[in-house]
């Protein structure tokens, strides 16, 4: 039976051969051009390091394995390209960062393209660097772990100069998760069953553009940020919320297209009242929201704690089963220089026929404040009661809460329908 001194000393060797990833040139790898290794089909078992300027491409057939433990391929050096590789098998230790891919500080200009990473922990994370380019792979999380122990898709930390395009991502934590990492783009990648499909934390100056979310618990959580450019994403079927904003300042969110957000079984753990919303702006000032659609959702638009100030023009509420939800203590002015928003449930009319309405559109009214004061009288919501209420405020409007008003209405949809 081994003595306890000889158990250590495997303990710390176990240790030391995690600690210390095999270098990828001991693979067998082929010259195929200037600068251009290739790697001939086989299961590659263990984990690799890429210490050295590499373009490194896979021939089909070539597979890593990372055994169940740590990241399987760790690149440190700048001026690396991995193209076209599976990894499989990688560690979910999320507290270890186990990532299939893990591109350190030194590796600035690292270039991911087209490689396929299906496995429990981060999928790609890159740690501090700049200038990475992670391009049209595919990352495929594990179903059978709960949501929250799995590893985010892409994972940005303290990152500059980043370029995501591309990418397909589903069934891990979040998407694509930015954090404190300024100047970064995040294009044209598809993103579903996942929590969070985009997620900013502390980050500025940074586009989100042409991305789809769908079955996601919350497409775009844009959280604690300032001067984000969102243009052209959409957010399909989502549940909870389809974009939410939350303590985001100095930002545009232009021509996105968010439909069919419902409210979640399970709620959501950063805040409370998830009820199917497609944009929630909470604490959320100087912004710029204009020539969006949000539609066939529970709830069109929600402002909170104290979300004043913010530009919204020329989008579109279609077929919401509630337009807004108005929570503040001054009312809002929701058109620019003559010209408001389309809402599918403005009854007033337009006799100089210019396109806008002649009378204002507001969505809330003191009925409505009494019952976001009081769920219960949802019960009387359609009884002879509420529609005396209602006649009597219209008849005698003695008292009048702040809110939103829409001076200039549209009378037709200011988007086009995307084609089928």
């Amino acid at each position: 039976m081994p003595s306890s001194r000889a158990c250590l000393a495997l303990l710390l060797l176990a240790g030391s051969a995690l600690a210390a990833p095999q270098p990828i040139d001991d693979l067998p790898l082929r010259a195929a051009g200037e600068g251009l290794w290739t790697l001939a089909a086989g299961t590659y078992a263990g984990r690799f390091l890429i210490n050295r300027p590499l373009h490194l491409r896979c021939e089909a057939g070539a597979m890593f394995d990372g055994q169940g433990r740590g990241s399987t391929l760790v690149i440190r050096s700048a001026g690396v390209t991995l193209e076209g590789c599976r990894v499989r098998n990688w560690g979910r230790n999320l507290t270890d960062l186990d990532s299939a891919i893990f591109v350190e500080k030194t590796a600035t200009g690292a270039v991911l393209r087209g490689n396929d990473l299906r496995g429990p922990g981060f999928g790609i994370w890159l740690d501090a660097t700049q200038g990475a380019r992670v391009l049209d792979n595919r990352i495929e999380g594990d179903p059978a772990i709960r949501s929250q122990d799995r590893g985010n898709g892409i994972h940005l930390y303290a990152v500059r100069d980043a370029l995501v395009r591309g990418n397909r991502v589903r069934h891990a934590r979040d998407g694509i998760y930015i954090d404190t990492s300024n100047d970064s783009a995040i294009e044209h990648n598809r993103l579903e069953d996942l929590r969070y499909g985009v997620h900013y934390m502390f980050t500025n100056g940074s586009r989100v553009t042409g991305n789809l979310t769908r079955r996601t618990r919350t497409g775009y959580a844009l959280m604690q940020s300032r001067k984000l450019s969102v243009t052209g994403n959409r957010s399909v079927d989502d549940e909870n919320y389809g974009i939410l904003m939350n303590y985001i300042t100095y930002s545009t969110l232009e021509g996105n297209r968010v439909e069919g957000v419902r409210s979640g079984s399970t709620g959501d753990s950063m805040i409370a009242g998830a009820e199917g919303k497609a944009l929630f702006i909470y604490n959320s000032l100087f912004n710029r929201i204009e020539h969006n659609h949000f539609g066939r959702s529970a709830l069109g638009i929600h402002l909170t704690a104290g979300s004043e100030d913010n530009r919204i023009a020329g989008n579109a509420f279609v077929g919401n089963r509630q337009q807004v939800k108005y929570v503040a203590n001054r009312t809002q002015e929701w058109s620019v220089e003559g010209r408001g928003n389309y809402w599918s449930d403005y009854l007033g009319w337009d006799r100089d026929d210019d396109g806008l309405g002649d009378v204002a559109y507001e969505p809330n009214d003191n009925v409505d404040r009494l019952l976001w004061l009081y769920p219960q009288v949802r019960l009387l919501m359609n009884s002879p009661a509420i529609e005396l209420l209602r006649w009597v405020q219209r008849a005698f409007p003695v008292i009048k809460s702040p809110g939103v008003q829409d001076s200039h209405p549209l009378m037709r949809p200011p988007i086009e329908e995307p084609p089928a």
